[in-house]
Order: C-alpha cells, then sequence, then structure tokens
C-alpha cells in the first residue's frame, strides 16, 4: 500500500444522504452527481451505496463515466450532463444511459443513430430536454422547449422522459443571485408548461442542485440533483450558518480523508532552504518531515505557502514550494510527537483526526471545494474506510 491515499468514510456518505432526503418530500426522486469520479471519491462505490440506499438517478458528465458504472453492476437510472459526439451515440442505447438533449441538429442525429440501433418498432428510448434559462452553457430558450418537445415525440424511438435546467447562481446569496435563481426558475417553468400545453407529458423536471434544493424547496419539482452536499460540503456562500439564519438545518460530515506518511526526517540549521526556487529558508535550526505526496497527488503547487498538515493532532506548516511528488512540514526541533512514518492527514473529517477541511484548502488556493477534490489523481487509491476491524478493502 502507498504511503499516499485517500479513504472513503461510507456512513458519513449515508449521513449525508439522509440529511437531504430530510429536506424533500418524499415523493421528491433523486440524481446524485457521480461524474468526475464522484467528485474524487470514486464513483462505482458512491453508485453502489446510493442505488442501495434507494437513489434512482445517478448523473455523469461522459458517456465512459456512465458505461463504467454499468460495468460494474450498477442498475440505476443514469442521466448524462453533458452532449456526446456521433460516434458515442450508440453507446447510450447499448448501455441505458439518458442524455440531454437540445436543438434540431442534435436531436435528429440521435434520432436517426436510434432509428439504426433499434430494430423493433416499439423499441423506446428516454431523452431528457435541456433548457437554457440563464446558464448559457447548454440547452434550448424557453421559446423553443415545445418544438422541441414535438420534434422528440415524432422520433420513431425517442420519447420525452424529462426536462431540466441547471442554476447560475444559486449557491450565492445575495439578493440579485437570488432574484436571478428566481428568474431561471420561472423561465424553466413556463418551458415546462408550454410543452403541457402542446399536449406533451414534460416527464420528470428538475432544477435544484446542492444550492437550491436546501434554500428553494419550492422549487425541487420532481427531482433534484445533489452533487457536493452528498460529499459532506457546503456549495460555495450557502454555508451551514448561512442555512441555520434561514432555520435549515442541514449536518453535513466530510466524506473523504486525504493521508500520507512521513517517510524522513531531517535536521535543518538556520539559513537552509526548502525547495524549488529557495521561496522558504530557516529562520531558525528545525527538523523538516518529507512527505511523499505532491502536485500529482491533488497536494496542488499553489497550497504553499499556507497549507498545514496533521501530525498526531497537530497541524505543522508546509513549507517551500510543492513538489511533483513530494512536499516538506516543519516540525520543529527535536520534537517528540513526529516519529518516521507517522500518518499524515492532509484533509478529512473529524473521524480521521484531521484539523483541515477540503474547504480550508480551497480557500488557501482561492477556489472552491470541489476543485480540491475532484484534483485527487488516480494514482492516490482509495479505500473504503473499515467500520470495524476488518482489513481495509481497496476500492480502486
Amino acid at each position: 500500500m502507498r504511503s499516499t491515499k485517500a479513504f472513503i468514510y461510507k456512513k458519513n456518505f449515508e449521513h449525508n444522504l439522509s440529511e437531504i432526503k430530510k429536506a424533500l418530500k418524499p415523493e421528491t426522486k433523486i440524481c446524485l452527481a457521480v461524474k468526475a469520479d464522484a467528485y474524487g471519491h470514486n464513483a462505482v462505490l458512491a453508485a453502489k451505496e446510493a442505488e442501495s440506499l434507494g437513489v434512482e438517478f445517478l448523473a455523469v458528465a461522459t458517456v465512459d463515466e456512465g458505461i463504467e458504472l454499468r460495468e460494474n453492476g450498477i442498475k440505476a437510472n443514469i442521466l448524462l450532463l453533458s452532449l456526446c459526439t456521433p460516434p458515442e451515440m450508440h453507446e447510450l442505447f447499448e448501455f441505458n444511459i439518458t442524455p440531454l438533449v437540445f436543438s434540431k441538429a442534435y436531436i435528429k442525429a440521435l434520432s436517426d443513430e436510434a432509428d439504426r440501433y433499434f430494430t423493433s418498432k416499439s423499441e423506446e428510448f428516454s431523452v431528457h430536454l435541456a433548457v437554457d434559462t440563464g446558464m448559457g452553457r447548454i440547452g434550448c430558450y424557453s421559446s423553443e422547449a415545445a418544438e422541441e418537445a414535438r420534434l422528440i415525440s415524432s422520433s420513431s424511438h425517442l420519447k420525452l422522459g424529462g426536462m431540466i435546467t441547471h442554476f447560475a447562481l444559486s449557491d450565492g446569496v445575495s439578493d440579485s443571485a437570488q432574484d436571478y435563481t428566481r428568474m431561471q426558475y420561472e423561465d424553466f417553468v413556463k418551458a415546462v408548461e408550454s410543452v403541457k400545453a402542446c399536449g406533451i407529458n414534460p416527464g420528470i423536471c428538475s432544477c435544484g442542485s446542492s444550492a437550491a434544493l436546501m434554500t428553494h424547496p419550492e422549487m425541487h419539482f420532481d427531482m433534484v440533483r445533489p452533487g457536493i452536499i452528498a460529499y459532506g460540503y457546503y456549495p460555495d456562500e450557502v454555508t451551514k450558518e448561512y442555512l441555520s439564519s434561514r432555520g435549515v438545518h442541514i449536518d453535513l460530515k466530510p466524506v473523504l480523508s486525504f493521508e500520507t506518511e512521513v517517510v524522513a526526517i531531517r535536521p535543518f540549521p538556520k539559513g537552509k532552504s526548502v525547495s524549488y526556487g529557495r521561496t522558504w529558508i530557516s529562520d531558525k535550526d528545525t527538523d523538516i518531515a518529507v512527505l511523499p505526496v505532491g502536485y500529482a497527488d491533488g497536494l496542488l503547487r499553489r497550497f504553499s505557502p499556507g497549507s498545514q498538515v496533521t501530525i498526531n493532532g497537530r497541524k505543522y506548516p508546509v513549507v517551500g514550494r510543492i513538489c511533483m511528488d513530494q512536499c516538506m512540514v516543519d516540525i520543529g526541533k527535536n520534537n517528540p510527537d513526529v516519529k518516521l512514518w507517522d500518518r499524515v492527514v492532509i484533509f478529512g473529517p473529524e473521524e480521521s483526526g484531521a484539523l483541515c477541511t477540503a474547504e480550508d484548502y480551497a480557500s488557501l488556493g482561492k477556489t472552491i471545494s470541489y476543485e480540491v477534490l475532484t484534483s485527487l489523481s488516480k494514482r492516490v487509491v482509495r479505500y473504503e474506510f473499515p467500520e470495524s476491524n476488518s482489513s481495509t478493502s481497496e476500492t480502486r
């Protein structure tokens, strides 16, 4: 087992899903985002656990992500949130992955591919119509929704299984951000109603991702699409404190711990420098612990100076530039609390002993927890944290 690894705290994941369900009506479906390897948490593990807890839909960003889930036995509905290219379209049908569609050209291309794939005239394939209400990314405008719904319905094999939009500012707390979210919601309602007016069932309608599902229960529609909150972090400005001030009490627990070990302890005299560029020079005699983790693992170069790691219940600063595969920590002179091979927690839940979270690192890097978590590379093996004395099981 390599020193640098990540542990998945499945009980915390279960807790977060339970907290999400508490915010919903019993009939509201959940579409859990497991794209980008479940925000760095191992998509297969997250999908299997979510499916066992009754989650009906899983959201991916690429066809390959959906195929990985199917090849690992996932039976839940899989919703593809990004567009695919014509050579990938037959795989949607083969692996039963529900795509978002919009525009006459895209719908026609998918319909033509469905005509080639399906041999029986009675076979139908569900698609969700994407509506752009203000994200400016993908989707038809609300004024075009009815026409595109009719185009889907006129296809030999496609059927409208749902409608979807995505909010651009629901994770903001300013009046202008909330006004923009309400405008998007109202535009989406208009699109849905226009489809109904044509005599077409719009299917499962969805617009609320992590922030909106917590702050705007009136916008839940038929299904919500939680992402970051399932993995234990609040979305940007919609913090735990902000929610509490509005009478919303959702307690989230980080799911992943990012860990390594001390592989060397070196005495450093005053005036000696550490790492590339000599950006840190010791101002006193001290000792430096070397950790086998760097930016190729996801401990990004911009996290130094300022980042801290936890060793045996105490924080220690990372000093000098973080290297591709290693970084260095100032542990102080002759520190009896830090020994060779000691466990080091970079960030994680309280249960891991971490004194920092991915949110702390995000603040340091002037980014969001999403980026910190998804930056963990493939060479950081994810393990399911053992809840008993049984041996740790590898999940990748």
